[in-house]
């Protein structure tokens, strides 16, 4: 086979966008084995990212919220790209992680912060699940084993114009 990078998608709560990109680059993206922590971790993820993740035939019970210094410790393997999927974590300070990694940024509106029906929440979760599945879909389609990753890390920040 081929070396598959490795992607850490960070957001704060680490609990839906962070989340439901790591499913969709581990099961849209072939080229990446994704993981997802955020900076100040709420501990659960959000019910209706689990119900977005259910659709790609994963295992809910599989995700957590979680810290992203379990990524920053040297004995972690080595990341090839960091993305932030929410303009918070994107002017934290990260910690330094192994690998220096390709930094990249995709802004995505919370879903979780939607107020209204059942409905509506689920909505903005489903459209934001579709938007990260689009930039997914589209960058694993390139012809990513004749690229290096600054031409990857360029053509992500490209998806997110």
């Amino acid at each position: 086979g081929y070396a598959k990078y490795r992607v850490l998608v960070l957001c704060t709560g680490n609990s839906a966008r962070s989340v439901m990109a790591e499913a969709l680059f581990n099961c849209v993206g072939t080229w990446f084995q994704a993981y997802s922590a955020g900076s100040h971790p709420v501990g659960r993820v959000n019910p209706f990212a689990l119900e977005q993740i259910k659709t790609l035939g994963l295992d809910p019970k599989s995700f957590r919220s979680k810290n992203w210094f379990e990524f920053a410790e040297t004995q972690t393997s080595s990341l090839d790209f960091v993305i932030t999927v929410c303009d918070n974590a994107a002017n934290e300070r990260c910690p330094e992680f192994p690998g220096a990694p390709q930094r990249v940024h995709w802004s995505f509106p919370d879903p979780a912060a939607t107020t209204g029906t059942a409905e509506q929440v689920r909505r903005a979760f489903s459209q934001c699940f579709d938007a990260l599945r689009s930039r997914v879909e589209t960058l694993s389609s390139m012809p990513l084993d004749t690229m290096d990753k600054k031409q990857i890390a360029e053509a992500m920040r490209q998806l997110a114009k």
